[in-house]
């Protein structure tokens, strides 16, 4: 069993609901464990939320109004993509991207957002588009199925 989809999506937080209910709503209906499909779904809300608020096209001074998110469900896992159009993440030493995911304080209202998606998902891979602006934000998670199970892979 395959199903993937993508949604081309504006940089507004109304957005993010949109996103969030439409990636449970199919893995409910693949007969995905809901433990796992919750997960992913705060995973997908955090990356979206960093896409409305950062993926805006700072380098050129105007203004991206939108971003993409991908979802695969295939066989045993699950890989969401979220990109955008922003200045994508700053380069480290030898031009490798290094974004900050290091633990910020409980109290604190921003920062944490990548922290989640790596503590949530089994892989994640976090940097800019290849010569384009923008940022990518990939994760994976070995799926988990209920008994009942629709289409769960075989």
């Amino acid at each position: 069993m395959s199903i993937w989809w993508s949604l081309h999506l504006r940089r507004d937080a109304a957005s993010v609901p949109l996103a969030r209910r439409l990636l449970i709503g199919a893995m409910e209906t693949a007969g995905v464990d809901p433990d796992i499909s919750y997960d992913l779904s705060v995973a997908l809300s955090e990356a979206c939320a960093n896409a409305v608020e950062h993926g805006g096209d700072a380098v050129r001074g105007g203004s991206s109004e939108a971003y993409r998110v991908t979802a695969y469900l295939d066989g045993e896992k699950c890989r969401i993509e979220v990109a955008d159009a922003g200045p994508g993440f700053p380069a480290g030493t030898g031009g490798r991207v290094r974004p900050a995911t290091r633990p910020v304080p409980s109290d604190a209202e921003h920062g944490r957002g990548l922290c989640l998606i790596q503590e949530l998902a089994d892989h994640v891979h976090i940097g800019n588009k290849p010569g384009l602006d923008g940022a990518v934000v990939s994760f994976d998670k070995i799926l988990k199925w209920r008994k009942d199970a629709p289409l769960m892979a075989v």
